[in-house]
């Protein structure tokens, strides 16, 4: 087995929770923020629906300099789920792409010119293509509750599905 699959294959199940959660995002809430110096619920959600196609597309070559790029929030949750779907299937064409020894090959991300970090590859997908995503799903999840929006399944059943949870 060629070392990214089982995380192409983690990542495809992730996606699933990840796709619902997105799904519930309030239209008339996608500029809403929990403090001034957070990301608003649409800038947020719209982070994790690029973030493993940005990533994963930087990763073809040895190194990236870190540039953020500025996240426009579309209209609707729906184009904000279309934009993930978009992502995820762009991302894994790209990682598909790696074999084995690219995949234990060192990237380095970059500010400046000088590394920030350099790892294998397979660390970069495990801890931003990834993990990352992860992190940022469970603040989305914060973002969620606390606007009162009922919460799916990430996991297991969550109290707004089964209250004696």
């Amino acid at each position: 087995m060629a070392v990214i699959e089982p995380l192409l294959m983690e990542m495809e199940m992730e996606a699933a929770a990840t796709r619902r959660l997105l799904e519930r995002l309030p239209s008339e809430k996608l500029g809403w923020k929990p403090h001034p110096k957070a990301r608003s619920l649409g800038e947020l959600a719209v982070h994790i629906a690029q973030t493993q196609k940005q990533v994963s597309s930087m990763i073809q070559g040895d190194g990236h300099e870190l540039a953020i790029p500025a996240e426009t929030v579309p209209a609707t949750p729906a184009e904000i789920v279309a934009m993930f779907d978009e992502g995820l299937s762009a991302a894994k064409a790209n990682l598909a792409k790696l074999g084995d020894a690219d995949m234990m090959s060192e990237w380095s991300l970059l500010r400046d010119g000088k590394p920030i970090f350099t790892m294998p590859k397979a660390g970069v997908v495990r801890m931003i293509i990834l993990n990352h995503v992860y992190h940022h799903r469970g603040q989305l999840t914060t973002y969620l509750r606390t606007l009162d929006v009922p919460l799916p399944s990430v996991y297991g059943p969550s109290a707004d599905e089964n209250p004696f949870f």
